[in-house]
C-alpha cells in the first residue's frame, strides 16, 4: 500500500522578509495585502497594462502575442478533458501495478495558473498516490542541508505520482528576483541541477518538467480577481505584492533558468497559460504523452497544441 502524504503543504514560496514596524497599530479587521493590487494598478502599472484591463472582457486574452484572441469555451473544454481524465486513471491504475515511479514539476510565474492545472490532473486520482507537494520555508536544519535534500525526501515510491506545485528551481527563480539565495549559492545549484536530475532519471523515476507562463496584463488581472474574491483572498502575499514590480528581473532569471536547465535528461515543456483551459488541457496531454501506460488511447488524449506549448523557445515569439 502507498505511504499516507498530506495531499498539500503551505505556501510553497519562500517567506518573505517581515515589513518594516510602524508606529500606526494593524487593523485587525484588514487582510493582509488586500487592496495592495489595486493600488498597484493605479499607481505603478504600465498604461498600456492598465488599458488593456480596464477594455477587456472576461474571456479576452490579454497578451497581443497569444495565438488566440478568446479563451476556449468552457463547452469545448470539457468535452476535451472528459477523455483525458478517462486516460489519467488509466495511467494511474497501470503505475500502480507495474510500480512505475513519476514526478511533475509545475513552475512559472505567479498566478499562471499552476495550482489549478495540478488539482485537474489530480482530479480522479487516488489522493494517497497522487500527492501534491508544496513545501513551505525551509526549517532552520533544513536550511543548513544539502540544497536538494529536502526535496529527495518528497520523491515518490512505487506506484506513486508526485505532483510539485514548485520545486527546486525556486532558487533558479523567487530566491534570485527577492535576494534570498547569494550568487555562489546560485550558481553552486546550477552547477549540480544536471546531474541532480539525471540521477533522477537513471533511478527509473519519469521526470516531466512543466513551466506556465502568463502575460503581465494577465496575470495582474488575476491578482485583482483573487483581491476581490473572498475565497481567493488567502492566496494574496507579499510575495505576489513585490513580484508584481519585478516583472523584469523575472524575466531575467527565467530566461537564464530555462537555458542553463533544459537538457535531453530532463527538458521542460512551456505552456503559455493565458488561457487557463488551453493549458490545463496541454499539461495532462503532455504528461500522458511521456508515460506509457496499457490501454493508451493515443486519439484521447491527442498531441499538444504548438502555437502554445511546446521548448523554451516558444517564449521568444
Amino acid at each position: 500500500m502507498a505511504k499516507d502524504r498530506p495531499a498539500s503543504k503551505s505556501d510553497p514560496a519562500p517567506a518573505a522578509p517581515a515589513p518594516a514596524a510602524t508606529t500606526a497599530a494593524p487593523d485587525p479587521d484588514k487582510i493582509p495585502f488586500v487592496g495592495d493590487i489595486t493600488r498597484f494598478l493605479t499607481d505603478e502599472a504600465p498604461s498600456a497594462i492598465r488599458t488593456a484591463i480596464e477594455k477587456a472582457g472576461r474571456k479576452d486574452i490579454l497578451a497581443k502575442s497569444y495565438p488566440y484572441d478568446r479563451e476556449m469555451s468552457d463547452k469545448d473544454y470539457e468535452a476535451q478533458m472528459e477523455g483525458l481524465q478517462v486516460e489519467m486513471v488509466k495511467m494511474m491504475y497501470d503505475l500502480r501495478t507495474t510500480g512505475k515511479r513519476l514526478v511533475v514539476l509545475f513552475e512559472g510565474r505567479d498566478a499562471a495558473g499552476k495550482g489549478g492545472a495540478i488539482e485537474r490532473m489530480r482530479e480522479n486520482l487516488n489522493p494517497r498516490s497522487a500527492y501534491i507537494v508544496a513545501l513551505a520555508k525551509p526549517t532552520d536544519r533544513e536550511a543548513g542541508q544539502w540544497y536538494f535534500q529536502r526535496y529527495i525526501d518528497q520523491l515518490p515510491a512505487k506506484g506513486e505520482i508526485a505532483l510539485f506545485d514548485r520545486s527546486w528551481y525556486n532558487r533558479g527563480v523567487v530566491e534570485k528576483v527577492f535576494g534570498f539565495c547569494t550568487d555562489d549559492q546560485r550558481k553552486l545549484f546550477f552547477r549540480q541541477l544536471p546531474d541532480f536530475e539525471k540521477m533522477i532519471v537513471d533511478e527509473g523515476i519519469i521526470l516531466v518538467k512543466l513551466w506556465l507562463d502568463v502575460g503581465r496584463a494577465e496575470q495582474l488581472r488575476r491578482f485583482l480577481d483573487r483581491e476581490g474574491d473572498p475565497l481567493k483572498q488567502w492566496k494574496l502575499s507579499w510575495i505576489d505584492v513585490e513580484g508584481l514590480k519585478k516583472w523584469d528581473a523575472y524575466t531575467d532569471a527565467i530566461t537564464e533558468t530555462l537555458a542553463k536547465s533544459h537538457s535531453k535528461d530532463a527538458p521542460w515543456t512551456v505552456i503559455r497559460a493565458d488561457d487557463k483551459n488551453r493549458a490545463r488541457i496541454a499539461a495532462l496531454q503532455t504528461v500522458l504523452r511521456a508515460v506509457d501506460y496499457r490501454r493508451k488511447d493515443k486519439q484521447a488524449i491527442g498531441k499538444p497544441d504548438d502555437k502554445i506549448c511546446g521548448g523554451p523557445e516558444i517564449l521568444k515569439d
